[in-house]
């Protein structure tokens, strides 16, 4: 009965939400969002010319079949990154990219695993960061390669 009572309402919330469209917010050059009318989903325009080694594992990542977008998950970050990176031995000079990312509910074990230069990867976790402070746990982020 309580089953039955979930799935019915996940249908009422999909049949609600499907008709929503994305209502782009006016970007400037410091905030690339656009946001989706009554939906806790958002798109980031990733900057590609500023993180080309991050932009690429995200795009080749997305290729093989990960997903696109990220459902912030803060609290379960440092057992996604445990769960993404076993097993993935560390290489000096590099550092260990995940696709999806370990603050993401989606990230953890089967993430997609690259090696980066330190400074591409760390300026766009930073960055990243810095774009999703404002959002709470449970957004739904769709990230788009500029």
């Amino acid at each position: 009965m309580l089953v039955t009572i979930a799935i019915a309402a996940i249908i009422v919330v999909s049949i609600l939400n499907w008709g929503n469209k994305a209502t782009e917010v006016k970007p400037d050059e410091s905030t690339p969002v656009t946001q989706q009318e009554q939906s806790s989903t958002v798109q980031i325009l990733f900057p590609s010319d500023r993180y080309p080694e991050t932009a690429k594992h995200i795009q080749d990542a997305i290729q093989s079949g990960h997903p696109n977008t990220c459902t912030i998950d803060r609290d379960g970050a440092e057992n996604n990154r445990k769960l993404s990176l076993r097993g993935v031995e560390t290489k000096k000079g590099y550092d260990r990219d995940e696709w999806p990312m370990a603050m993401c509910a989606e990230g953890g074990e089967g993430a997609d695993i690259e090696y980066i230069s330190p400074s591409d990867n760390r300026g766009a976790g930073s960055w990243v960061g810095n774009k999703l402070d404002e959002y709470p746990d449970g957004t739904v982020v769709e990230f788009i390669i500029e």
